[in-house]
């Protein structure tokens, strides 16, 4: 190739810096001076944000920081060492060595392809020795990119690599090899693996993890075949490969694709790092599942990613806020569609349109209140999934697609029962419970082709639906009227506070799990056929209060822009649409490029704005549209009041603790190219 991915100028052997953002800084300026970043500090921005998905430090001493950005002109790698070390969140200690990764947006095959080759060789101690006890940039260099250090014009151009993006690799025992390899000793059959490795950029660990275990393939003499899901893309691994495996290792961090393939295998599924440093325990917990799991078992067990081993080193409380976030995620398209569809019937034939007959039964294609009931009644029907979607999908977080139809009966039981959105939490666990242990239970071998289709749907929701209609149901249903009731008695100075409670809920993680709690709170009030006025005032303050932090971030880089970089500015005139809207994550760029400044002043504008909307009454039966669906609001003028007001206390607090900072972002290169507003938004979603 004619661009080499490393060369001696992005070598740094000496690495003084003391943080992992001084040493991305210091390695990324690198980048800028080889022409390979165009903003320093909106590739920097883009590297935080991958980092606060995941820290990037590894056992044994080494720190990966790396990220795709639209600053990165072509895949890049820069390498640091450091002697007193970099503390990049290892469980060992700190880093040693360095490796800042950039890839572009739109990176080609090749050059990933060959940054996954440097993930695999950093799993091997004399590769990572040799650069520890390298004196030359230019040797290090060429050692990186797989040439003879001592080679003549080692540093003249990149090396290439016989490895296809993305395909499956098999190691440890091979088929061709088995008799030599001592795997198949006394005649016996090695055991079969096979693996899938992931990381939400697709570019580091999830070659690392794959290098990993199948080292520990080899050493253990394991047959295994592992699907590297990369951002080169992924060669998917024979089916029959797969029939003949004896279990699955999933090491993951974004959702395995096509994993219906591999349902009925004894599955360990933990996270990518847990492939990295852990190889050996996961086979070794593949050969326990294996054993425990009858040889003539069906394929229709689901993949377990909450199991005993498969906990992923998280704790309960991890999971649990999983599990309810895959209901809300799940959820929220019925929230966005049927809630508009709401709002518009409203916005075209006023509030009376509720009390329409059916449009199944009168319809006048030349009446505007026809038109209008039919918006209302089809977003009426949408909304009317919010609770068995959140059950559902709740469920499913926790058993797969098992979960799904207990799930879904004990949602729509909950509406039944008035229980609420309270309801739908509890059925969702309860039946993601349920179907979780009926899998552990060794059924007999006749019954166990119609598991999936029969016996789990039939017991689960049976047994959830007795629990909902007979034992917790009316109790839950009860406590969901008494917070409906108390929230209905809340005035004053006690609807104010609630509402600074729910600004700062919304504004705390831009869209993350605790903005979406809120968020879910308030929509799952007003899902029913008469929302209660405080719902309404709810929904209201919850949409002003997301609103805030975008539109701040966007006034702020218009009166100061100085203080922020090029990239930011762009990305501010991206923010007033995306505020405008009600998109939250319009302000996460600068979240993530200076979290300590800007997530404070977005709570506390959004605080203030909570409490003035409280304090104004105003209502709102659209669940989304921003300013769009400003004529359905109550007291709109105080509404719009209450949001300038937030998004003045947000600009002001951020504009002040950035200039009391002390120091100026730095300068974008001259030559760096125009970045399209909002390109730096999606890289914290996409990273």
């Amino acid at each position: 190739m004619n661009t080499p991915l490393i060369t001696a100028d992005l070598v740094d052997l000496d690495l003084t810096a003391g943080t992992k953002d001084e040493a991305a800084r210091a390695l990324a300026r690198r980048m800028v001076a080889a022409g390979r970043v165009t903003d320093l500090d909106g590739f920097l921005a883009d590297v935080a944000a991958r980092e606060a998905q995941m820290p990037t430090g590894l056992e044994g001493g080494i720190g990966i920081p790396h990220c795709r950005s639209a600053h990165v002109t072509r895949p890049t790698l820069a390498f640091g060492r450091s002697a007193r070390g970099i503390d990049f969140g290892a469980a060992d200690g700190p880093a040693t060595l360095v490796f800042l990764i950039a890839a572009p947006a739109g990176a080609d095959q090749d050059h990933l392809s060959i940054l996954s080759a440097l993930a695999r060789d950093l799993m091997r101690a004399e590769f990572t020795d040799a650069l520890r006890a390298e004196t030359s940039a230019a040797r290090a260099a060429a050692l990186i990119r797989g040439e003879d250090p001592q080679a003549e014009g080692a540093d003249a151009e990149d090396d290439t690599t016989d490895e296809a993006p993305g395909e499956p690799r098999e190691t440890g025992v091979t088929a061709h090899d088995a008799a030599d390899s001592g795997a198949d000793r006394d005649g016996a059959e090695p055991f079969r693996i096979v693996a899938v490795t992931s990381c939400p950029t697709g570019i580091a660990h999830t070659y690392m993890a794959a290098e990993s275990l199948e080292r520990a393939a080899q050493a253990e003499g394991v047959r295994i075949h592992v699907e590297t899901q990369g951002s080169a893309g992924f060669e998917r691994l024979d089916p029959a490969v797969i029939a003949a495996a004896d279990a699955v290792i999933f090491a993951h961090d974004v959702e395995v694709r096509e994993r219906d393939r591999f349902a009925g295998k004894p599955t360990v599924d933990v996270g990518v790092k847990a492939g990295i440093n852990r190889p050996a325990e996961l086979i070794a917990d593949a050969r326990r599942r294996a054993a425990e799991t009858p040889a003539d078992a069906p394929t229709t067990a689901p993949m377990d990613r909450t199991g005993e081993s498969a906990d992923n080193g998280d704790g309960f409380g991890t999971r649990l806020r999983t599990w309810l976030m895959t209901g809300v995620s799940y959820m929220v398209p019925f929230v966005a569609a049927g809630g508009l569809m709401i709002a518009l019937g409203f916005a075209l034939g006023g509030y009376e349109i509720s009390d329409a007959p059916s449009v199944a039964d009168h319809f006048v294609w030349t009446e505007a209140h026809s038109w209008a009931a039919l918006l209302f009644q089809i977003g009426g029907a949408a909304f009317g999934f919010l609770i068995p979607v959140l059950a559902g999908y709740i469920a499913y977080g926790m058993a797969d697609r098992p979960g799904l139809v207990p799930g879904f009966v004990g949602g729509a039981i909950a509406i039944t029962i008035d229980a609420g959105f309270l309801g739908g939490l509890a059925a969702g666990l309860v039946a993601g419970a349920v179907v979780r242990a009926i899998q552990r239970v060794n059924v007999p071998a006749p019954l166990r082709g119609i598991m999936p289709v029969v016996v789990i749907p039939l017991i689960s929701s049976a047994i959830v639906g007795f629990l909902m209609y007979i034992v917790i149901g009316k109790p839950i249903a009860s406590a969901q009227s008494g917070l409906t009731d108390w929230l209905e008695g809340l005035s004053g100075s006690n609807a104010v506070l609630l509402g600074v409670l729910l600004g700062l809920m919304m504004c705390f993680d831009l869209g993350g799990p605790v903005n979406k709690v809120a968020y879910a709170f308030a929509t799952g009030g007003i899902a029913v056929a008469d929302p209660s006025d405080t719902s309404l005032k709810i929904m209201a303050t919850v949409m002003a209060a997301g609103m805030v932090p975008p539109l701040a971030m966007a006034l702020a880089t218009t009166v100061r822009g100085k203080l922020f970089t090029k990239t930011e500015k762009e990305n501010g005139k991206a923010a007033w649409v995306l505020g405008a809207s009600f998109i939250s994550e319009g302000a996460i760029p600068f979240a993530a490029a200076d979290p300590l400044r800007v997530i404070p002043s977005a709570m506390a504008g959004g605080a203030v704005t909570g409490a003035l909307t409280m304090a104004f009454d105003n209502t709102l039966r659209a669940p989304h549209g921003g300013v769009f669906v400003v004529p359905l609001i109550g007291s709109p003028f105080l509404y719009l009041i209450a949001i300038a007001a937030g998004t003045a206390v947000s600009t002001a607090l951020v504009i002040l603790l950035k200039s009391r900072r002390g120091t100026k972002p730095a300068a974008a290169p001259e030559a760096a190219g125009t970045t399209a507003p909002g390109a730096a938004a999606a890289a914290p979603v996409s990273a």
